[in-house]
């Protein structure tokens, strides 16, 4: 998102709704002149009763004009209707585009956001608040429209009857507005109050449902539900007050346009009696004092309903003005690109390689410390340490979710700083330590980077991961469905569709976080023949920490502290590294005490 995107959706004011609105103004206008024409029609039908009762004192026909009025009568019902139908839709697709470009914008934050913010606040807010925003646009901003128009029709009219007579009306309006305005502002609050209130519940019942075997487990049902129960009543709380405020505006208008009326009888029927006005005057004014009631009813109802609204429009534009992933890409980088730096007759250059690194997730706290390490292609290579190192940090600036403070990172002896995230990231395979499997059949898993894969591509991956056993012993095979987070399958199945979904995009490097962790010992055999045979395919970096997949990796990089310690085979780093042996034995340890 552009700065100057960014800052129109953080200003806050009378403009919102007009910002909001914007790119719908056809429609707008086609609703804004039904509803004129709607108005016109109703503001003629107290005319024409005041002619009838004209015609009817003086012995006059009124056929014709009776016959008139419910012709206007009938039509003016119809055209109100479709404008209100037209408003209605328009406010609907304001919505729609709002949320489209919030889900839009969500799924392209950096991932330091993600890290603040919790993901159950902007689902909620994606969700919850989008539909919330209905009120200030589908209802309030559509109510406004049609009000303010009948408003002033019939405010012009009344003067022209009798403008004496409006003023007192004016009065009692006047001490109505001063009610509502000041109950108003507290409207804002409450709903601010509750749409926050709102996405904390969502996020703490995200948070329990996320790890429902692990709140079973510990018996941890009721310490959960009131930890949610917490965040559903200080919504309630919010919504009562809310509601009591909105309360408040009935009254108003009731003492604005009832109290007036009464007032305009007693003082029109004294003036009719002391014959200074005649009987048809005081009907069109008091049957436009009728009409009043609808569109300054709606005007003042809007805007309590746009304001109820404004809490869920602050928490989208909050989400709004967060910035972006960003690429500042010259041209697109294809394939043949990388391959043509490493031709020539010139040494091939590595695949990869890290040169003096930094990098912190907290400002003066650095993870990384001038890391410098390099992966030739067609190479193994695993990084090892213990945990806190910085081993996924480094995966993540390889992905490109973080870039480094300092310090350059190549790919193919470009640096990845000047190439396009998407582009860097279609070449670049990532296997997660936990293995994430989306709710969805095998295929769609498998699929999710090359969603036009073909089958033999598939059988490949398939194979290739030694998947074949499962997608067999499925009733639908590949269209068998994984369950919610993959839990229809076993900790080992996952981490091998994750692999398998990862070759599919046939990356020039790929990069598996721990990769035997969750496989038995015949699983985590033939998983290591699959490296064996991917890394025909591809450079592979892994992140270890069994000693059976250190062993087989061509390279090790040992990381301690944030700090590369040592490089080399398994048999130099066992003549040549203490931390390596430390971390060998301890590896052995663990195996003996098993």
């Amino acid at each position: 998102m552009t700065r100057q995107a960014t800052d129109e959706w953080g200003r806050a004011g009378p403009r919102d709704v007009l910002r909001l609105v914007r790119g719908h103004g056809r429609w707008i206008c086609l609703a804004v002149l039904l509803t004129l024409c709607a108005s016109a029609l109703s503001l003629a039908q107290p005319l024409m009763v005041k002619r009838v009762i004209e015609a009817t004192t003086s012995g006059g026909s009124i056929g014709y004009v009776l016959a008139l009025l419910v012709v206007v009568f009938l039509a003016q019902a119809l055209v109100q209707g479709l404008a209100q139908f037209v408003l209605s839709r328009t406010g609907e697709g304001i919505v729609l585009g709002v949320r489209l470009g919030l889900i839009s914008h969500v799924l392209r934050l950096p991932m330091a956001v993600y890290d603040r913010h919790r993901i159950g606040d902007l689902i909620s807010r994606t969700s919850t608040d989008s539909t919330t925003l209905r009120l200030l646009v589908a209802e309030g901003f559509t109510e406004a429209v049609t009000g303010a128009i009948g408003l002033i029709g019939v405010v012009a009219l009344m003067i022209w009857l009798d403008w004496l007579m409006f003023l007192v009306v004016l009065g009692m309006v006047m001490i109505a507005a001063v009610i509502v305005a000041s109950v108003l502002r507290g409207i804002e609050a409450a709903s601010l109050s509750t749409q926050r209130a709102t996405g904390t519940m969502t996020a703490d019942l995200e948070r329990a449902l996320g790890a429902i075997r692990t709140v079973r487990a510990n018996r941890a049902e009721q310490r959960e539900s009131d930890r949610i129960a917490g965040g559903a009543r200080s919504a309630y709380t919010g919504s009562v007050r809310m509601a009591k405020l909105d309360a408040m505006v009935t009254p108003a208008i009731q003492l604005a346009v009832k109290g007036s009326f009464i007032v305009v009888l007693l003082i029109g029927g004294m003036r009719v009696a002391d014959r200074q006005g005649s009987i048809a005057d005081l009907a069109a004014f008091l049957l436009y004092m009728i009409y009043l009631v609808e569109p300054i009813g709606t005007l003042f109802q809007s805007l309590s309903t746009m304001e109820q609204g404004m809490g869920a429009y602050r928490r989208v534009t909050e989400v709004m003005t967060l910035p972006t992933e960003q690429d500042t890409v010259p041209r697109p980088v294809t394939p043949a690109t990388y391959r043509a730096r490493s031709d020539g007759g010139r040494p091939r250059a590595p695949v990869l390689e890290f040169r003096d690194v930094w990098f912190g997730y907290a400002t003066r706290r650095p993870v990384l410390r001038g890391v410098t390490f390099e992966v030739p292609e067609h190479s193994h290579v695993a990084l090892i340490g213990n945990s806190g190192v910085g081993k996924s940090t480094v995966f993540a600036l390889i992905e490109r979710f973080y870039d480094p403070d300092r310090g350059r990172i190549l790919f193919d002896d470009r640096d990845i700083g000047t190439l396009g995230r998407a582009d860097h990231r279609a070449r670049v395979g990532l296997v997660e330590q936990h293995a994430p499997v989306l709710y969805g059949t095998l295929r769609e898993n498998l699929t999710y980077a090359v969603p036009d894969a073909g089958q033999d591509e598939l059988d490949r991956v398939v194979e290739l991961a030694h998947l074949t056993d499962l997608v067999d012993r499925l009733p639908q095979g590949l269209e068998s469905d994984a369950g919610e987070h993959g839990m229809a399958l076993s900790g080992g199945e996952r981490q091998r569709i994750a692999i398998a979904r990862a070759l599919l995009t046939r990356p020039r490097l790929l990069l598996l976080d721990e990769p035997t962790a969750h496989l038995d010992a015949v699983s985590e055999a033939a998983l290591r023949r699959s490296i064996r045979e991917t890394s025909q395919e591809c450079t592979l970096l892994v992140i270890a920490h069994r000693m059976s997949t250190i062993r087989a990796a061509d390279r090790i990089v040992v990381l301690d502290e944030g700090r590369v310690v040592a490089t080399g085979t398994h048999d130099e780093l066992l003549g040549g590294s203490e931390q390596y042996r430390l971390l060998s034995r301890a590896q052995e340890t663990d195996i003996l005490s098993g």
